[in-house]
């Protein structure tokens, strides 16, 4: 089939996956509140209790808990195609004269419009407990729409792993092994200075970290004056970021394809 065909296609899975936010109003509940949840949480519970070179707790925080929500949104791809793979919807979709590719690039392209809404949620909340964007309205769009690149890539990797798992439930259960490490194990939510040897060498190279940095960066958020740590990829966290991003893709991309078109029923 042809590039414009499997575009064609992949549109409708994704519009398909977007009426059930509305359709689904729990869904929509948790992609509303959990964002709200998490900056306020933080924001009170750590405000006050974790200090910050030059700048406040609370403008720190933000761009962390962007990261950390970006990933959550990513498991409603793995969650969804294995619930899809649980109910036979798979079956019926391969069954249908489309492009074998189509299922889950319509997936993840949907899922970035979860992310959308709970970063849309998310700086409003933000900006309630006092975080600021202080760079050009340019640079804050630009860090948006890093956020939702990563989100994307991430969604791949989701897919690939849903297609391995029996269940959604242990879709859930793997992808919080997985993401919890990389977010708290980062700069999301402490300066990464005071981390002991190993853990600190983890953090500079995590690609969390890095999109988080940026964020920073480009919303900005971190103070004249304070440096980046002395690793490339925290002084260079945009480029570091794309080229994860990038290499995600490219990697995970093919593999979710290939595992489609050889899964059957389960």
């Amino acid at each position: 089939m042809s590039a414009a065909t499997m575009v064609a296609d992949a549109s409708v899975i994704a519009k398909r996956n977007v009426r059930k936010i509305w359709r689904v109003p729990e869904v929509l509940v948790f992609v509303l509140l959990s964002p709200i949840m998490f900056v306020l949480l933080f924001a009170y519970v750590f405000g006050n209790a974790i200090a910050v070179e030059g700048s406040t707790y609370r403008e720190f925080l933000i761009a962390g808990i962007f990261a950390q929500t970006v990933m959550f949104g990513a498991t409603f791809t793995g969650a969804g195609i294995a619930e899809d793979m649980q109910k036979g919807i798979i079956d019926r979709f391969r069954s249908l004269p489309m492009s074998r590719s189509a299922v889950l690039a319509g997936r993840t392209a949907s899922d970035v419009s979860y992310n959308m809404l709970s970063i849309l949620i998310m700086a409003i909340t933000g900006f309630l407990v006092g975080w600021r964007i202080r760079g050009s309205v340019g640079e804050a769009i630009a860090g948006f729409v890093l956020l939702l690149l990563f989100a994307y890539a991430l969604s791949w990797v989701m897919a690939f792993i849903a297609l391995l798992v029996p269940s959604p439930e242990v879709i859930n259960n793997a992808s919080f092994m997985v993401i919890f490490p990389l977010t708290f194990v980062a700069n999301t939510f402490v300066p990464i200075d005071d981390l002991p040897g190993p853990l600190k060498t983890f953090a500079e190279w995590n690609p969390v970290s890095a999109v988080t940095q940026a964020a920073r960066e480009l919303f900005g958020n971190i103070p004249p004056g304070v440096s980046a740590p002395d690793v490339w990829s925290l002084q260079n966290p945009i480029a570091y970021t794309l080229i994860w991003i990038a290499g995600t893709i490219l990697v995970f991309a093919p593999l979710s394809v290939r595992r489609y078109k050889r899964s059957g029923k389960r």
